[in-house]
């Protein structure tokens, strides 16, 4: 799917402009560190920018392409999976992308997960010092 590539392309080059323009309205982000998902374009392009500023080395290594039941209405839609690799504070990650489609080819539902433990708890680390430093978060949760 072309929105898959854009995205991918968007991402890997830090372009969140590019990346917002594949977003419906009502994107959400489900999070391996949050138990609630991030709704609306302004929270995830939030979560985004910090991510790309918490990930080292982050690229893409893979990709797989299909159907799947969204959490949101419970219909199947044209999905894909990216697999990528990142480093944070030292901890290798591994993970993926899962992007499900809106009608129009446009991201309405994103899921990261990633492995092994010790990266979600060093992912959740960093990107909470990250929200309060940029004024998304409070500094206690």
């Amino acid at each position: 799917m072309e929105t898959a590539e854009r995205f991918r392309a968007a991402v890997e080059k830090g372009e969140l402009d590019t990346v917002e323009a594949l977003f419906t309205d009502d994107v959400r982000l489900y999070s391996p560190v949050k138990f609630t998902p991030f709704d609306g374009r302004p929270q995830v392009l939030g979560l985004l920018g910090v991510l790309l500023q918490v990930f080292e080395d982050f690229h893409y290594v893979g990709r797989y392409e299909g159907t799947a039941e969204t959490s949101a209405d419970g219909e199947e839609a044209p999905s894909e999976i990216l697999v990528f690799r990142a480093t944070v504070n030292g901890v290798q990650i591994h993970g993926i992308d899962l992007l499900h489609f809106d009608g129009a080819g446009l991201i309405k539902e994103f899921t990261v997960m990633v492995r092994p433990q010790s990266a979600v708890q060093a992912l959740g680390q960093a990107v909470h010092a990250a929200l309060v430093a940029a004024g998304l978060a409070p500094e206690n949760p």
